[in-house]
């Protein structure tokens, strides 16, 4: 692609780092309440990508401060997408540098008139880095693909007679070796090959980056005194659930909180007051993962509500947050929910698509609910990056499991190991943290998939990293996935669990099935000798290209595929009766990546098609894991009730 000189990538460079940051305090999901009301932001937007040499005509020309089409041509784009595969043009494929939206919004007359009332936008993702203005002026910045950022713009909507108002919105999805993900940008000089100024954005991750509004954008209200987050945890003493809780409150110091547990027939179970304290739930539900329990993912309900005095009178705030009560423990050998003994039996993902790319779609992500429960996967581990929240609030819904990952994916260079690297890392865990605490799905911490973990600093940094986010979260296990030699790993020692992955007879020994038992086995010992920790295989697999046969079996075969992973899970099937705790597939469906002559339209190792349509593998897969859940130590029934009246095999 063309682009601009050093010196104007380099004065890109110094925005994107010299910028300040959106909003602090809570992240709770915007749920409509008595007193709380969201407008849906979603649909089409005015667009526009500043495809001039430098990628800064957009600033120089100051494109916010009027309606974007009178500064040029808009494209629509949907919100939420990435903007990459939705129209024809191929160099807004692969586009990289600011991209602009621009949204007209009409704002109900009591949001701009009731001074009592806050009114709040939320970006539900913006990648990668995000410069937002409100009529013209400037009211946030973010940095990061993958988490919610919002901003308190009250006192902008409510200065005047407004009946509308003007969101614009500038994205960047350029990666240096200090973002997260790392990437570079590498300059072709050669003019006798290349136009002036080509450049092309490199990376070390293995999908394509995708880039657009690709979480849904909106506005909600609050009163000006309100709830600003909750903090469950939960503990089980004998028949007795203990839920904990400790709530902030923003725009007074002088309020009541009034808190109350409903079950799931909306009876009040327990009764608190206060901005902490515990609840005690005697006979308790328990939220259990999907197949282990005969009632898997329970969940009740937590009322709160704020009552404020103010020189206008009595003001309240309600918000519910759904809880369910649950324990994680880990052992040198066990991985334990509710202190029973947990095997993984899952998925690794994408947020991908036709079309949309990473954009949010509600059809899509029921699809992909509907083939979990159906091939019997308990658990997913979101690759490489936080997936969105509503993927979080339908895996407490249908007890999924959930290895909740940050994007540090691609850490491989030195400098990407640097203090500033180090304090940005340190600030996405603790926004995914924040975002995330409350899941009762959400079991363990990933930190990093992959990253260079033989270099010197990573002993520092993933040292530092690991013990930031237990202090975050003392209640969750910590891990990263390596693919390193366990001589030579220098951040395993930090991490409650190991997770590996690794891919024999496919990126080495191509073709060579006979050596992957020996190969695995040697994996699992060597590494659980070194450590003594559960250990989960958190990624194996094959591609295979729908519709490809070869007997015997050939690379990119769907036979070659199938044996594969059979190989891998004769081993598996030794090793979880000591120390290995769980298998997840890579990958659940087929995903783009860049382009590459290794790449035949992205990459084809799931075992569903992009387009959701199972491979042979799909049908393996789903025998192995109702054969799984099948052979739990917990009553038969709890199988047989999440088949819909198919059972697999005989009970």
């Amino acid at each position: 692609m063309a682009g601009g000189s050093a010196g104007a990538w380099a004065v890109l460079g110094a925005l994107l780092w010299g910028c300040g940051l959106a909003l602090q305090g809570g992240m709770l999901y915007p749920r409509e309440s008595a007193s709380r009301e969201r407008k849906e932001l979603d649909g089409l937007w005015s667009f526009r990508a500043d495809f001039s040499d430098n990628r800064n005509q957009g600033f120089e020309q100051q494109w916010y401060r009027t309606p974007l089409r009178e500064s040029g041509p808009t494209l629509d784009m949907p919100v939420p997408s990435s903007f990459n595969d939705v129209g024809q043009d191929g160099q807004l494929c692969s586009f990289v540098g600011w991209a602009w939206y621009e949204r007209e919004v009409t704002l109900p007359q009591r949001w701009t008139q009731d001074l009592s009332t806050r009114v709040v936008l939320r970006i539900g993702s913006a990648h990668y880095y995000a410069i937002v203005w409100v009529n013209g002026i400037h009211v946030a910045e973010h940095e990061g693909g993958h988490l919610p950022f919002e901003v308190d713009i009250s006192k902008l909507v409510q200065s005047g007679p407004l009946s509308s108002c003007r969101i614009t919105i500038a994205i960047n999805n350029t990666l240096t070796p200090y973002t997260l993900p790392p990437g570079t940008i590498l300059y072709k000089t050669d003019t006798s090959k290349y136009p002036k100024g080509y450049f092309v954005q490199n990376t070390n991750f293995d999908f394509f980056n995708y880039a657009g509004l690709h979480r849904p954008v909106l506005l909600y209200t609050t009163p000006t005194i309100y709830i600003d987050d909750i903090t469950v945890t939960t503990n089980v003493g004998q028949n007795t659930g203990l839920v904990n809780y400790q709530i902030f409150v923003q725009g007074s110091e002088h309020f009541q909180l009034e808190v109350s547990l409903l079950d799931e027939d909306g009876k009040v179970v327990a009764q608190g007051l206060g901005d902490q304290g515990q609840l005690q739930v005697p006979n308790a539900h328990l939220w259990w993962p999907y197949l282990m329990h005969e009632h898997p993912a329970y969940l009740y309900s937590l009322e709160v509500r704020l009552t404020a005095q103010t020189a206008a009178g009595s003001m309240s705030d309600f918000y519910t947050l759904p809880v369910g009560i649950r324990t994680v423990a880990v052992t040198e050998s066990q991985f334990l929910i509710n202190r029973k003994p947990f095997y993984f039996h899952g998925v690794n993902k994408h947020e991908d698509a036709d079309i949309r790319g990473k954009g949010f779609d509600w059809p899509l992500l029921v699809k992909d609910f509907n083939l979990l429960r159906w091939l019997g996967a308990n658990s997913f581990r979101t690759s490489h990056y936080p997936y969105a929240e509503e993927v979080m609030q339908l895996c407490d819904r249908y007890g999924i499991v959930v290895i909740d990952e940050s994007p540090g994916v691609g850490i491989v260079l030195t400098q990407s190991y640097s203090n500033v690297s180090l304090q940005h890392h340190l600030e996405v865990m603790g926004e995914l943290v924040r975002r995330d605490k409350n899941h009762p799905a959400v079991v363990m911490w990933s930190v990093a998939n992959e990253p260079a973990s033989s270099l010197k600093p990573a002993a520092y940094y993933f040292k530092t990293l690991i013990a930031h986010t237990k202090a975050l979260d003392p209640s969750r296990p910590v891990t990263f996935v390596t693919n390193s030699n366990y001589e030579v790993d220098l951040g395993a020692p930090y991490v409650d669990v190991i997770c590996v992955n690794s891919y024999y007879s496919w990126y080495h020994d191509y073709g060579h099935l006979e050596v992957i038992q020996l190969q695995l086995a040697t994996q699992f010992e060597n590494w659980y000798r070194t450590y003594q920790k559960p250990i989960i295989q958190s990624e194996y697999g094959a591609e295979s290209i729908v519709g490809f046969h070869q007997d015997p079996p050939l690379m990119f075969s769907e036979e070659y595929q199938k044996g594969l992973l059979e190989q891998y899970h004769l081993v598996l099937d030794q090793k979880r009766k000591e120390y290995v705790v769980g298998e997840l597939i890579w990958n659940f469906a087929d995903f783009m990546t860049n382009q590459s002559p290794t790449r035949v339209l992205g990459n084809k190792k799931g075992i569903f098609t992009r387009q959701r349509q199972p491979k042979s593998a799909a049908f393996l897969l789903r025998q192995r894991y109702w054969k799984l859940a099948n052979e739990t130590r917990y009553h038969r029934s709890a199988v047989k009730s999440q088949c819909m009246g198919k059972t697999p095999f005989t009970f």
